[in-house]
């Protein structure tokens, strides 16, 4: 069976505290985009995880779609599966791209073996391996919150909006990323509110936090999202906490960027 795990972006971030439990508290609203990772997974003889495309992690318990393998494994006594992922999202550039293949993993393994694992459970699992990774479960628009983990169905649409992401393959660390907030946010709009207004107002109003300290590391990430201004997007950001950059735009824009990973119109 096979499935196509996507990523995702942040419409706007922001880092509203510190937890007691050591993780941040944020406020997000992230949105599904159609630029996928390939994975199956078939029943067989013995456990097999294969990979190829971009290169992940050389240790294969290491891996977030064998730790969900592991996951399930521990409560419903899989049986042997082999699975196969094409990476296409990167790693480290705020796109979600283990979280989904996670997500998936737990939702493949559950169709594969009819296990009927409920929505919610799937969700719960899904937190067990990080706290983007429930998102990618129901994989609909939704206000994120608390350390990520909690989310509500959020009424934004950009369906048919172009977009262009380009990542520069600078590697953005999230503790360093977390370690390098000077400030918190305290929002006088709440954010399913401000997603839900006219997107003409996107570009002053929606912000992400981790933007301050990566443009002074890396320059080049602000060239990128100014050049996407330059080049007519109505909104520019930085997804998760880096290092891609996304341009959404009412139409294709007939301009090459540099770096570019991927581009297509939102479904």
């Amino acid at each position: 069976m096979i499935a196509f795990p996507n990523a995702k972006i942040n419409l706007g971030l922001y880092v509203t505290g510190k937890r007691d439990d050591g993780f941040h508290n944020i406020e997000s609203v992230f949105y599904p985009v159609p630029f996928c990772d390939v994975l199956e997974i078939i029943e067989s003889n013995e456990f097999s995880f294969q990979t190829s495309g971009i290169s992940v992690t050389d240790n294969i318990n290491d891996n977030l779609c064998v730790k969900a393998y592991q996951l399930l494994n521990d409560t419903y006594d899989l049986p042997p599966v082999s699975m196969y992922l094409l990476k296409n999202i990167p790693a480290g550039a705020g796109l979600g791209g283990g979280s989904s293949d996670a997500a998936f993993t737990l939702k493949l393994l559950n169709d594969v073996f009819k296990l009927n694992i409920t929505v919610g459970q799937l969700t719960e699992y899904a937190a067990m391996l990080g706290s983007d990774c429930p998102f990618f479960v129901p994989d609909y628009p939704a206000y994120v919150f608390g350390r990520g983990e909690l989310m509500e169905a959020v009424n934004v649409n950009i369906t048919g909006v172009y977009i262009v992401i380009i990542c520069p393959g600078i590697h953005m660390a999230t503790a360093e990323a977390y370690h390098n907030i000077q400030t918190y946010s305290t929002l006088n709009i709440p954010m399913p509110h401000q997603v839900q207004r006219d997107r003409s107002y996107w570009k002053e109003t929606l912000h992400n936090d981790f933007e301050n300290y990566a443009f002074t590391q890396y320059p080049v990430l602000k060239e990128i999202k100014e050049k996407l201004y330059q080049s007519g997007a109505f909104f520019a950001s930085m997804s998760g906490s880096g290092s891609s950059i996304y341009g959404l735009f009412e139409n294709k824009p007939n301009v090459d960027f540099p770096f570019k990973v991927w581009q297509g119109e939102l479904l």
